[in-house]
């Protein structure tokens, strides 16, 4: 039996297969930005013809998709109407206090995805307790849908005040809408978060039916394309968070699965790392047109309960939000910048040198690809370098234009700044670098953690060729190449498991929590995660739960989610409250003892017992190098910058690397790795690269 993951990124898709016997294929094909489902079917259809896909052997199916973050990035999703309590039509006007540029006074807000005509009120009203005030208007609502359908919208949002204590006004306009016009998508925010905060819930609903009918189309032209090519296993969607949901869950929720094409890389490290028995790792993915950056603890990645998505890309520090559309959902916490291979360079009015956020993508490309690109990327960068080979890549799959990386670099960066060619090309390799380290430092030392105290793993198609120059830039001085790095984030998607996350405010005082009540919200929350996964195909007794509390001190704004250990006693509350103090200490560099501790919110998260794959290990990873060509395969001139200069250097295969000391360039189909002059580096029995940068630190 056979699967197979897919991972769409700006440039290239890529595609792993594995099967029983633990061989792994992997492809890359260029995307396809039209519709990104074709470049998926178009390589599936290469690997069918050259007998690696035995389409009736495929017994599950893996996807990490952009589309619904492409679509909020070029507001190209759903015509959608906004359905209210009287009085809160503007919440997504007024937002919250954020500025992304504190002193750039003419800064405008991101436009509402819902213009204002299209935002309704309707009479009805229910306490913070959830008591009803005013009871719902059926007349108002039904005039509200009427009113909505006749403006042409495709999609509608429902968010009412106080409906996460009690949802029976959002159910019965629900059924009123459905009634009225069955033709809309519909989204309720009992449905999508039921959690406190007018603001954040009203603006995740809304995304959810901004992209929604968008997800649904995507997903119905692949699942049918998947379908005519005789494919017809279960098809899963990464979540932002991390797990996989049924492709109908997702067309339902497209919210939580934001962030699903970054989010496989970091899982796929954090199962590398408990193989290698690492713990702490900083996950760094490269590709064609970002740079993430993943904080991986204890074996977990680290989860946010917030994204901002469509805020600037190529800034890694989030502590100045209010850029973006705000999606509370659960994710992993990456912090992502417009810095990847195919990221332009540009010189500003200034005459500074900047790489990105805009990218060549794959068409027209960088220039070295020969597809019609004219202006110098990081990738072209890298060739002039000698980082990349100077005539192919993909193993001779894609020729390389050398020439024209040059003519490129020369016309736009080196004679604008009279320096040399090389010193141009090093110089585009270096910002590259800079903004990936704003990255780094974004998921640790802004949360209290030393990047010196982790090991990088390094992958995408660009984070090898960049990882030891960025870990030195980091301080971070232990580098973990994974094999097929370059597809890596596909590779990860096949050691996911069925997951979902649900949460309940629940506000109170811990010195006076009501155990019965968040026993009882306990009990509902477990009893709605056994029905969501035994609708996913998860048998009774499969899956795992684990709790957490949200909580923070009085007064404050923000909450840390801390862990609940069972039985619930009124010792169990008392011990998340001291862990609390001290994860607000290692997060802040603060704590208040003294202080009185709030909780806000019961969280769950309940996944199966076991995923696609059923765990990393050496013979599982080993196969992914069985295609690759052994030995060396010459030497070439590699400049390392003005430190170390120009160098003749090998270029080796990864299954011939022996243990030495750069510099060194290890050619794969996938990505290149480039180790510095005097780095150690070492196969380990994993198959993985491990680099060590401590005699160059």
């Amino acid at each position: 039996m056979q699967q197979i993951g897919f991972d769409v990124g700006g440039t290239f898709t890529d595609l792993v297969v594995t099967d029983a016997k633990d061989n792994i294929r992997t492809l890359k094909v260029l995307s396809t930005p039209h519709d990104y489902s074709q470049g998926i079917l178009d390589g599936v259809a290469q690997l069918v013809s050259g007998g690696v896909l035995v389409p009736a052997s495929v017994e599950r199916m893996v996807h990490a998709f952009t589309v619904a973050t492409n679509a909020l990035l070029t507001r190209t999703g759903a015509k959608v109407g906004l359905i209210t309590t009287r009085g809160f039509r503007d919440v997504l006007e007024i937002g919250r206090l954020r500025m992304p540029r504190l002193y750039d006074m003419e800064w405008d807000k991101p436009v509402p995805l819902v213009r204002r005509s299209l935002r309704l009120e309707v009479r009805e009203r229910l306490s913070a307790k959830g008591e009803v005030v005013t009871p719902l208007d059926e007349d108002d609502a039904a005039r509200a849908i009427d009113t909505l359908v006749a403006a042409g919208v495709e999609s509608i949002a429902i968010c009412l005040l106080h409906a996460y204590v009690d949802s029976r006004h959002e159910k019965r306009l629900l059924e009123i809408a459905r009634a009225r016009a069955p033709q809309l998508v519909i989204s309720a925010s009992h449905q999508v978060l039921p959690e406190i905060r007018e603001f954040e819930r009203t603006s995740t609903t809304v995304v959810n039916a901004f992209v929604k009918p968008v997800v649904d189309r995507y997903l119905g032209r692949l699942e049918r394309g998947l379908e005519e090519a005789l494919v017809t296993a279960p098809l899963m969607i990464m979540q932002s968070a991390g797990g996989v949901m049924k492709s109908g869950t997702a067309r339902q929720l497209p919210a939580y699965c934001i962030e699903s094409g970054p989010a496989a890389g970091a899982v796929g490290a954090a199962a590398l790392g408990k193989l290698l028995g690492i713990a702490n790792i900083i996950a760094f993915d490269m590709g064609g047109t970002t740079a993430k950056a993943c904080l991986i603890e204890n074996g977990e990645p680290r989860l946010t309960s917030e994204l901002e998505v469509g805020a600037a890309l190529n800034s890694g520090q989030r502590l100045l939000s209010g850029g973006g559309y705000v999606v509370r959902t659960p994710a992993i916490d990456l912090a992502e910048i417009g810095a990847g291979g195919g990221s332009l360079a540009w010189i500003d009015a200034g005459g500074a040198l900047r790489v990105g956020p805009t990218s060549a993508g794959s068409v027209p490309g960088p220039a070295c690809y020969g597809l019609g690109g004219e202006r110098p990327t990081v990738t072209d960068a890298n060739v002039v370098l000698g980082f990349l080979s100077r005539g192919h890549l993909l193993d001779g799959a894609m020729p390389i234009d050398s020439a024209a990386a040059e003519a490129a670099i020369e016309r736009h960066i080196a004679q604008p700044l009279g320096i040399s060619i090389h010193e141009a090309a090093y110089g585009i390799h270096a910002v590259a670098d800079a903004a990936m380290v704003r990255a780094v430092q974004a998921v640790t030392s802004e949360i209290g953690r030393a990047p010196a105290d982790f090991t990088m793993v390094a992958f995408g198609g660009s984070g090898p060729v960049h990882a030891a120059s960025l870990a030195m830039h980091a301080g971070i001085r232990q580098i973990v190449i994974p094999p097929a790095p370059g597809v890596f984030s596909a590779f990860g998607l096949l050691f996911t498991r069925i997951e979902h996350r649900l949460v309940r405010t629940c506000a109170m005082d811990v010195e006076s929590a009501d155990l019965d009540r968040i026993g009882s919200l306990l009990h509902l929350l477990g009893e709605e995660a056994d029905e969501l996964m035994r609708a996913e195909g998860v048998a009774p007794g499969q899956s795992e739960q684990m709790r957490q509390l949200d909580l923070r001190y009085r007064g404050q704004s923000s909450e840390i989610a801390i862990p609940l250990i069972l039985p619930l006693t009124t010792a169990s509350v008392a011990a998340a409250a001291r862990a609390f103090h001290e994860e607000h200490e290692r997060t802040y560099g603060y704590c208040s003892p003294d202080e009185p501790v709030q909780i806000v919110n019961l969280r769950l998260r309940v996944r199966s017992r076991s995923g696609g794959v059923a765990a990393v290990n050496a013979q599982g990873v080993k196969p992914a190098l069985a295609a690759l060509r052994l030995g060396a395969l010459g030497r070439r001139q590699v400049y390392f910058g003005p430190r170390w200069g120009w160098h003749d250097t090998p270029i080796v295969r990864r299954q011939g690397l022996s243990t030495c000391q750069g510099p060194l360039v290890v050619e794969e189909y996938d990505t290149t790795v480039v180790v510095p002059p005097d780095a150690r580096v070492h196969l380990d029995p994993t198959g993985s690269i491990r680099i060590d940068l401590t005699p160059i630190l």
